[in-house]
C-alpha cells in the first residue's frame, strides 16, 4: 500500500513538472516568433521608408501586414527618416509576448 502511494505522489509530481515545463517551453517559443516578426516588420517598414523596395502602402501599413503574416499584431510604428521603430504583441495562454525592433541605416559613430 505504501509504495501504490508512493508511486501515485511520484506520477503526480512529475505530471505537474511536465505541464509546467510545456507551458514555459510554449511561452519561450511565442516570445522568440514576437521577436521574429518584431524584426521582420521593423525591417519591411525601413525598407518601404527609404525606397528600397516600392510599394503604394504606407510603411507602417506593411509592417502591419508583416506582423500579421507572423500571427501577431503590431501596436506601435513609428517612422524617423529612414528608421522604423515597431512594437508587436503576440498571445499565448492568455499571456501576451512583447518585441521591439528597430530597423535602418547605420548610425553615424
Amino acid at each position: 500500500m505504501a509504495g501504490t502511494a508512493l508511486a501515485a505522489g511520484v506520477l503526480t509530481v512529475a505530471a505537474t513538472l511536465s505541464l509546467g515545463l510545456a507551458a514555459v517551453g510554449g511561452a519561450a517559443v511565442t516570445a522568440q516568433r514576437a521577436a521574429g516578426a518584431a524584426d521582420a516588420a521593423a525591417l519591411a517598414a525601413a525598407d518601404a521608408a527609404s525606397g528600397a523596395i516600392t510599394t503604394p502602402d504606407d510603411p507602417c501599413v506593411l509592417a502591419e501586414r508583416v506582423a500579421a503574416a507572423s500571427d501577431a499584431t503590431l501596436s506601435a510604428c513609428r517612422i524617423d527618416v529612414f528608421t522604423a521603430t515597431v512594437e508587436v504583441r503576440s498571445a499565448y495562454a492568455g499571456l501576451v509576448a512583447v518585441s521591439r525592433a528597430r530597423a535602418g541605416p547605420p548610425e553615424d559613430p
